[in-house]
């Protein structure tokens, strides 16, 4: 009798520790750390689907996830990244990149559909352990902004995320920048079309479109694209703009008071700007190229303004922050 206890008893503890391992094994998976990657119906933003891969090996799972970009979200409010119009034509994994090809029908994507699909199959991709990065190939030849330059390598870094799972939302505007004529002397007021983030603020979108110069061969940079945006912010109508020492360089042969109302004229089209500080490294006691004292407020300069001209610039690639 006694021995047929123990034997219950063995049964019985072997079966707990069964039901124990299978919900671990079952917990394993359901938080297994994998998301597919969509887009909200209104194709603003990414929203994720938790996914169990049914592979294990990097370049199976790679080959997995790609073949979903063509198949429809369980959830009905989600829509597929990829548009059924734009193709993929091949992958391969190299070392810790994965590159993908897609044929012209990407090019014929809006910016912000292109935006959305290329930060959903970074995310999707790097989630992988051993993926690190992802290169995007249009045909043969590596995918280009609307500027002709090449993307490149994408990480995971290319693409701020929002609190929460979602991808920041992207919206289009105008900006009315001012670059510098051909002698270096005046500024020409300049309407760009960009695509941006949401999370981004107005003030630094136009500073950090100025620091990377115009598209159109009409006008000229006026910030040395070395220069680096310490921070910019608002407080009683008045923008405090804090470069490093990039600013102070002598790139470009403009006058002394081009570069600074590139600056000032450009944030004060916005109506919550009345007046604007430059600050280099959190310091004002600085004399700008031995002229301009940085310790005012400054003001709209109409005189320095090219008469009559005003330059419509192309669409701007998607800013990310």
């Amino acid at each position: 009798m006694e021995v047929r206890m123990n034997k219950l008893r063995i049964i019985f503890f072997c079966t707990i520790l069964g039901l124990l391992l299978t919900a671990c094994g079952n917990k394993k998976a359901v938080s297994s750390g994998y998301f597919m990657y969509y887009v909200n119906k209104e194709e603003t933003k990414i929203v994720t689907e938790a996914y169990q891969p049914n592979s294990e090996a990097t370049n199976e799972i790679v080959g997995e996830f790609i073949a979903l970009l063509d198949e429809n979200p369980k959830n009905a409010n989600y829509k597929k990244a990829k548009p059924d119009n734009v193709k993929v034509l091949n992958y391969t994994l190299e070392s810790n990149q994965v590159y993908i090809t897609f044929d012209k029908g990407y090019y014929d994507m809006s910016e912000v559909t292109e935006v959305l699909l290329r930060t959903a199959v970074v995310r999707m991709m790097t989630q992988i352990p051993g993926v690190e990065f992802v290169s995007f190939y249009i045909n043969d030849k590596p995918l280009t902004d609307v500027n002709g330059n090449v993307i490149g390598i994408m990480t995971t870094d290319n693409f701020i995320e929002n609190t929460g799972d979602e991808i920041n939302t992207y919206e289009r505007t105008k900006l009315t920048l001012y670059y510098a004529n051909t002698e270096g002397n005046k500024l020409i007021e300049t309407s760009v079309d960009v695509v941006y983030s949401s999370n981004i603020s107005m003030e630094k979108l136009i500073i950090e479109q100025l620091i990377k110069g115009p598209t159109s061969d009409k006008v000229y940079p006026t910030i040395p694209p070395e220069t680096k945006l310490i921070s910019v912010s608002i407080k009683n109508g008045i923008c405090y703009v804090n470069f490093d020492e990039g600013f102070l360089n002598k790139t470009y042969d403009l006058s002394e008071s081009v570069p600074v109302y590139s600056v000032v004229n450009s944030l004060l089209e916005l109506s919550t700007i009345n007046k604007v500080q430059i600050l280099i490294n959190g310091e004002t006691d600085i004399t700008y190229r031995e002229v301009i004292n940085f310790d005012t407020l400054f003001e709209r300069n109409l005189d320095i303004i090219e008469n009559d001209s005003i330059v419509t610039s192309g669409k701007e690639d998607v800013i990310n922050e």
